[in-house]
């Protein structure tokens, strides 16, 4: 059951509250000052206000009137912009029902990957969208049987949406859950696309990182991405053991990209903001909700302060002080995103 300590307030706030406090049974949320979010003046708080105004999109139970302020709001300085959320928010922070406060932060981006509209010597691995009989059948075929079985392959006959060059290219997007393809068409022409989420196997995510562990190829400080591609790359002949030892796989939709400064959709079915965005458990923090962040840089003690959004979800993004922090696309969101498991605080900033 969530607990929650009020501030005296109006009876709307009240009623606000209560309907919060049912919706988020995995998270207790605690009223604070905002003097005590560390680091909260030092922040470019204007690099936000492009997350904020995508999720005042879709606003959720509770948000409307921030949001239609929100919208006729135009803050010209980070000092400006402070003082306009100061008046409207309350912070809080988040904890488990047993009082724990510190969690864990990691971190994802959406790759950005060579592909060919057909297969060619050196593009072979397809990217399926969803089969057609993927509602029939529940759970559907697991990825060894889709690699191995004619009657499972049969499901994905015509279903291709690209080729790809490396089978852990087809995973990294699966594991993401979107990705760019930097496409080749039958006529030669380029262009980049989007290869957005569209269903699983109704199967569950099991890491590979971790099945190299429990088979002591890797020691866990080894289980990076990076360093599951070197394993791989020195044991060819194991690859299809290492990617079966995860069941689930990820059928993808074709998107344009009329937007390339915007990530792929999120949860709450709005573009992510390359580190304003974050990923959580939605029974402990809704969606659109302003967040307070404090953690450090991946394998670092620097600080990492700032004002995200919760605007996406993940099957391993589980409980009260849960996040993965978006950090976009290309190599340096590639190399931030794999090396971050860090340990957490935030703050959700409610309205008033």
């Amino acid at each position: 059951m969530t607990h929650m300590r009020m501030l005296p307030s109006r009876r709307r706030r009240r009623t606000a509250l209560a309907w919060l406090g049912a919706a988020i049974p995995r998270s207790r949320w605690v009223p604070v000052e905002w003097s005590a979010l560390p680091g909260w003046e030092a922040d470019r708080v204007t690099e936000a206000w492009p997350a904020l105004r995508r999720s005042c999109e879709r606003p959720m139970p509770g948000w409307t009137g921030f949001c239609v302020a929100l919208r006729a709001a135009a803050p010209r300085s980070e000092a400006e912009l402070r003082d306009w959320l100061q008046q409207r928010l309350q912070p809080h922070r988040v904890e488990a029902p047993d009082g724990q406060a510190q969690g864990l932060v990691t971190g994802y981006y959406e790759p950005l990957i060579e592909a060919s509209r057909q297969p060619t010597p050196t593009m072979r691995v397809p990217l399926y969208q969803p089969p057609a009989d993927l509602a029939t059948r529940r759970p559907y075929w697991t990825r060894q049987q889709l690699d191995t079985l004619p009657a499972a392959q049969a499901g994905l006959r015509g279903r291709e949406l690209a080729y790809v060059a490396d089978p852990l290219d087809a995973l990294i997007l699966q594991i993401q859950g979107s990705g760019r393809l930097a496409l080749t068409e039958p006529d030669g022409s380029r262009r980049v696309v989007r290869a957005a989420f569209a269903g699983h196997n109704d199967l569950p995510y099991k890491s590979v990182g971790r099945w190299l562990v429990e088979q002591r190829e890797l020691r866990l400080e080894q289980a990076s991405w990076p360093g599951i591609k070197a394993w791989a790359r020195a044991n060819p002949g194991r690859v299809n053991e290492m990617l079966w030892a995860n069941p689930r796989v990820v059928f993808f939709r074709e998107e344009a990209l009329p937007d390339p400064s915007a990530g792929p959709r999120g949860a709450q079915g709005v573009p992510l903001s390359p580190g304003r965005s974050i990923a959580v458990d939605p029974t402990s923090l809704p969606y659109g909700t302003p967040v307070w962040l404090d953690t450090t840089e991946p394998l670092s003690s620097t600080p990492l302060r700032r004002l995200v959004v919760a605007q996406d979800t993940g099957s391993a993004i589980v409980g009260a002080v849960r996040a993965d922090y978006f950090w976009g696309w290309g190599d340096v969101a590639e190399q931030q995103a794999g090396r971050m498991k860090q340990p957490l605080r935030y703050w959700a900033l409610w309205p008033r």
